[in-house]
């Protein structure tokens, strides 16, 4: 079994536990302390949050600003259009903003959030055929539909 651990720094882990748990995900007590927090979306997806001195002490690189530099956009799927819909205002609501207009490509709809400290995550919903055929043929059958 594959786990996905991605680690993102943050100058507030207060607030970022208090974004992360309004958007639905859990905080394992279990790692976290004051220097990190695990956040854990399922059973195998989990975001290291790190203040950001913390996150530096891993890498020899310069830790960016995610609010002025793109590092990663983390990309999260949904069950459906109106879940990538709900999390996206419980994001807002939490503080979060949205960089970008939502964009429907017909088989595949998604919505760009910016944590507060900006880290961006995308939220999308694939149709389920379109995941299984790829987007050219389930695009193909719905123009001859």
């Amino acid at each position: 079994m594959t786990q996905i651990f991605v680690n993102i720094p943050t100058s507030d882990l207060e607030r970022a536990k208090a974004f992360y748990a309004a958007l639905g995900a859990d905080i394992n007590p279990l790692f976290t302390d004051d220097n990190a927090a695990c956040i854990v979306w399922d059973e195998n997806v989990f975001f290291m949050v790190l203040t950001r001195e913390y996150f530096a002490t891993f890498t020899d690189k310069q830790v960016v600003d995610p609010r002025t530099h793109a590092q990663t956009l983390i990309a999260l799927s949904r069950e459906s259009r109106e879940d990538v819909d709900r999390i996206l205002e419980a994001g807002l609501a939490a503080g979060g903003t949205e960089p970008n207009e939502a964009k429907d490509y017909g088989f595949m709809y998604s919505r760009d959030l910016e944590d507060p400290d900006g880290n961006g995550v995308e939220f999308l919903y694939m149709d389920p055929k379109a995941a299984e055929q790829g987007p050219d043929v389930y695009m193909a059958e719905q123009a001859q539909a």
